[in-house]
Parts: structure tokens; C-alpha cells; sequence
């Protein structure tokens, strides 16, 4: 079931699922997922703003959908009703630390061939201030915890080639190049994507 409003999600919250490695990083013990609520609007859209600037988005798409009609599509696409073409269900989370949102995820329940090629099970940002903490960890341990509760096995990830920090946030937690196709060289910009698998 889809989180309500206030609710913080269950055991995903407070562990991080097995395969993860390495040592605790700040941020870990902290952060929780939940999901958005009528009261975060004015947030989503400053923080929509703040990514844009590095070609990510904060799941404002479009952005100009009333907060209220957004909040009831969430919940549609998590139990994968009205699905527009290409479209598969998703659970969309926000990652809060102390009261405060630092980022979002996006865990898609299926993969498509162009989930295969760019995009993956998990998608997930750390807003521009809080970035070099340790939360896009913290948000990416908690999102495989998701995805297993959601009956996924093997987690794809996919990242560009020239974003250091996902992908030392991704080897972190257990992320293994997929040995018959690494490298998507078609990637957004013309930037190679890697392709990873945790299990």
C-alpha cells in the first residue's frame, strides 16, 4: 500500500537492506521515506526549481499540474491505474532528514527496454544544498528496501558516465556493472550511461 500523507514508511526507514557496503555515512540513521502530502507543495516547487538547473527534476512533470490532481496521480501510478503509454507503476518518495526534505526517489515496479537502456528500477536526486552528507546513500539503501517489498529481485540502476558521485554512491551500495552490457553509449546529452545491478 501506497503511504498516506503522514505516514513513514515501514523497515525501510531505519535499515539498510543487505548487500549495501562499506561503512555507515552521515545521514544513514536519519533519513526516512515518505511520501508527499498536500502540505509540500510549496517545497516540491522550489526544489523542482533548485534541480533544474543540473537537468533534474524534483517529479513535477508537468509542472504546472495542480498540487492536489499530482498527489492522486502519485497514488494511481503506485498501484499502476490509468498508466499513460510507456509509462510503468512507480512508488515516488521524498527523503526527509529532522522534518526537513533533502531529496526524492522514484522506484518503478517493472522495467520497459527503455527503462533497460536509461532510467532503471530507481531514479533518485539530493537537492543542491544538500548534497556531500551521505543522503543520496541514505536515500538509495532505503529505495532498494522499497523495492524489495515490492517483490524486485535484481535492482538496475543506471548512471552517467561523468557523474562521479552517484557512482561511488551506487558501489557503495553493492552496485555490479552489468557484465553483457556495461555501457550504453547513447545516454541523455550524449553522456554514456553505466548500468548496474544490485541484488
Amino acid at each position: 500500500m501506497f503511504p498516506g500523507p503522514t505516514a513513514v514508511p515501514g523497515p525501510w526507514c531505519a535499515t539498510s537492506p543487505p548487500g549495501c557496503q562499506g561503512d555507515p555515512v552521515e545521514g544513514d540513521d536519519t533519513l526516512v521515506l515518505r511520501a508527499p502530502c498536500p502540505s509540500d507543495e510549496s517545497m516540491a516547487r522550489e526544489a523542482q526549481a533548485a534541480l533544474a538547473a543540473d537537468g533534474f527534476d524534483f517529479g513535477l512533470r508537468p509542472d504546472t499540474e495542480p498540487w492536489l490532481a499530482y498527489l492522486d496521480r502519485l497514488q494511481r501510478e503506485h498501484r499502476g491505474e490509468d498508466l499513460p503509454p510507456g509509462r510503468v507503476a512507480s512508488t515516488y518518495l521524498y527523503g526527509e532528514v529532522d522534518g526537513r526534505v533533502v531529496g526524492r526517489t522514484s522506484i518503478r515496479h517493472t522495467l520497459t527496454d527503455t527503462l533497460r537502456a536509461e532510467g532503471g528500477h530507481i531514479g533518485y536526486a539530493v537537492l543542491p544544498a544538500e548534497r556531500r552528507r551521505g543522503y543520496a546513500t541514505a536515500i538509495l539503501r532505503r529505495s532498494l528496501d522499497v523495492a524489495r517489498d515490492l517483490g524486485i529481485g535484481r535492482v538496475l540502476v543506471t548512471c552517467r558516465e561523468d557523474n562521479a558521485g552517484s557512482l561511488a554512491v551506487i558501489a557503495r551500495c553493492g552496485g555490479r556493472l552489468d557484465p553483457e552490457w556495461p555501457v550504453n553509449p547513447h545516454g541523455p546529452g550524449g553522456v554514456p550511461l553505466r548500468r548496474f545491478w544490485i541484488d
